[in-house]
């Protein structure tokens, strides 16, 4: 079954080494890792997407990397099956072969992208004009002018994190369970929306 896990370890050579190796004597099968975070305190953060066999328990992966000095698993949980992990440049390309409708587009690819659950645009006047299946139908438009995560009291359970795509729109995202929306993430959905306003106003 597929898994992706967030792990913290140091930012030092070879310990994604050991990270793996750990993972492989627990069980795991590692598909794919991606770098997520490099931190000021010589940390980093890495999403590990795997593949794990009904006879092995996750928590026995968890547990394996957590032996590890230094390393600690942030969050681990089951991933769509077939899943990978899209690299924001594969979504830039993506939207530039399809200018004219780079703005559906760009929700569409949110979920494999950011590792979450769904994705809407919203126009303020309009509501949600374009979501991925799982997102809600009913979203309210917020003003922001940079990218922030969202506190939605009636929704305990998902994690919450907005852009702001121009004038009028803005995209929303979801992410049930966790984990949370990092600074890096943030930054990374803000600058994703800004080429997607490029590339539509260039073909335009």
């Amino acid at each position: 079954m597929p898994f992706l896990m967030r792990v913290e370890l140091p930012d030092v050579p070879g310990s994604l080494g050991r990270v793996a190796t750990a993972i492989g004597v627990a069980g795991g099968d590692i598909e794919a890792i991606e770098i997520v975070e490099k931190r000021a305190n010589g940390t980093a953060l890495d999403d590990v997407l795997l593949e794990i066999p009904q006879s092995t328990m996750p928590d026995s992966i968890v547990s394996a990397c957590n032996a590890l000095e230094g390393v600690r698993v942030r969050f681990i949980s089951h991933y769509p099956s077939g899943g990978t992990l899209v690299l924001d440049l594969e979504a830039v390309e993506d939207l530039t072969a399809n200018p004219e409708q780079a703005y559906d587009r760009l929700i569409d690819l949110l979920p494999a992208t950011f590792r979450v659950d769904w994705g809407a645009r919203l126009h303020r006047a309009k509501g949600v004009v374009h979501r991925t299946s799982a997102a809600p139908e009913d979203l309210e438009f917020l003003e922001i002018e940079t990218p922030e995560r969202l506190e939605v009291p009636d929704d305990e359970n998902t994690l919450y994190a907005a852009a702001r795509l121009d004038g009028n729109e803005i995209v929303v995202v979801g992410r049930r369970g966790g984990p949370e929306f990092l600074d890096s993430e943030l930054a990374r959905l803000g600058h994703l929306c800004a080429l997607t306003v490029t590339i539509t106003d260039a073909n335009s």
